[in-house]
């Protein structure tokens, strides 16, 4: 019975999701940058394992991103509710979550953007729809900072310096996908020689799963394992190792077998050795 259920496993890798970041460099092209995070975030209506999750911008530079995003969604999606490309909430249980992630931020202090290109009454709507919202001044005990959001609400944390955009990083979870925007070589190699997560898009978001290339996968809460291409071949196959001993005995003359003697000690100094 042992043998029969050993016998039916087979190899798992698993992809959890979580809340992905984006890192926004000073030298990044922020029309470019707010245009592609934009996108990211509003395809499926935020309702994608990888979509960027928070943005860490430069300080100064807050406005202008928002102004950007604004702009991007308006460029992208002029219309909402009548838009076949821009997609609904996947039901009613899921729009009632994400609005109690926008009254918990208002009640804790944080500023709600609404992004709604055409100004249309959502709440006229019998629908499932919700614009983009941008939040600005959030903090870390509000829920929608503790939660994946899995829809269009996209926290801005501002920052100073990028290590400390990099050390909020690593003081949460692991994510499934990083991203970070910018043309400065050494902050890139900064960051992705500082952060850990299960993939990375640079000067985008999301593409590295498109890429079938490239290994797939979460780490720690993100996932385990990784597949796509020759990566996800050798995480769903089994390698079943064989050796074949020759005539000669090899486990003698390593001084494996008893009675030990130079032979063994000669193995064993040649071992600390290395």
């Amino acid at each position: 019975m042992l043998h029969a259920a050993a016998d039916s496993l087979t190899p798992v890798t698993l992809e959890l999701g979580g809340k992905s970041p984006t890192i926004v460099g000073r030298s990044a092209n922020v029309a470019q940058a707010a245009e592609r995070i934009t996108a990211g975030k509003m395809m499926n209506a935020g309702q994608i394992c990888l979509a960027p999750d928070y943005l860490l911008v430069p300080e100064e530079q807050e406005d202008a991103i928002v102004g950007q995003i604004k702009q991007a969604a308006a460029k992208l999606y002029p219309t909402l509710l009548s838009n076949p490309d821009y997609t609904s909430v996947a039901n009613e249980r899921h729009v009632t979550r994400l609005n109690g992630y926008l009254d918990d931020a208002r009640a804790k202090g944080a500023d709600v953007v609404e992004v709604n290109p055409a100004a249309e009454d959502f709440a006229a709507s019998n629908g499932q729809k919700m614009p983009l919202y941008l939040l600005r001044n959030v903090k870390e005990d509000m829920t929608v900072m503790r939660e994946e959001i899995f829809g269009p609400i996209l926290p801005i944390m501002r920052y100073r310096k990028v290590e400390e955009a990099i050390d909020y990083v690593n003081s949460h979870d692991r994510p499934l996908g990083l991203y970070y925007f910018g043309a400065d070589q050494t902050e890139q190699r900064q960051v992705l020689d500082r952060t850990v997560s299960g993939g990375v898009t640079v000067n985008d978001v999301v593409f590295h799963a498109a890429m079938d290339d490239l290994p797939f996968g979460g780490i720690g809460p993100s996932g385990m394992g990784s597949y796509h291409g020759q990566d996800g071949f050798k995480t769903f196959s089994h390698a079943r190792s064989v050796y074949k001993q020759p005539r000669i005995d090899v486990a003698k003359l390593a001084g494996f077998k008893p009675p030990y003697g130079t032979a063994t000690r000669k193995a064993i100094a040649r071992d600390l050795k290395v």
